[in-house]
């Protein structure tokens, strides 16, 4: 029986693989629409984050959109949606995610503890 957390570790790893860093912008708001309890913080942040998208696009290095990228996977277990966004993410063809050159790597933090194996 496959556990929440190996499905976890599954899709993380599918979001690094063959150098993918994150959706293309369309794709990824899409992604973070799906995300349930979306809300914005009295200090005007967003929980979860905003995609690193639109002008943060252009000045956000790779490394920062794949522990975004990470961050909401991780928020998506949490939340009872990592069906729905493995679905969606593996769903999208090679031209709707970037791509980064090969020299960066994710590491293990991108997955966080206490996501529940129920």
């Amino acid at each position: 029986m496959t556990t929440e957390t190996d499905k976890l570790s599954a899709l993380l790893e599918y979001a690094k693989s063959e150098g993918r860093v994150c959706p293309m912008p369309t794709f990824w708001n899409e992604l973070w629409e799906m995300l349930p309890d979306r809300k914005q913080k009295p200090s005007g942040g967003w929980e979860p984050p905003l995609p690193l998208i639109l002008a943060a696009w252009w000045d956000v290095p790779a490394l920062p959109k794949m522990l975004r990228l990470a961050e909401h996977i991780n928020y998506a277990a949490e939340h009872g949606v990592l069906d729905k966004v493995n679905a969606y993410l593996r769903a999208l063809k090679p031209d709707q995610w970037a791509y980064g050159d090969g020299t960066t790597e994710w590491k293990q933090f991108s997955l966080k503890k206490g996501v529940s194996d129920s």
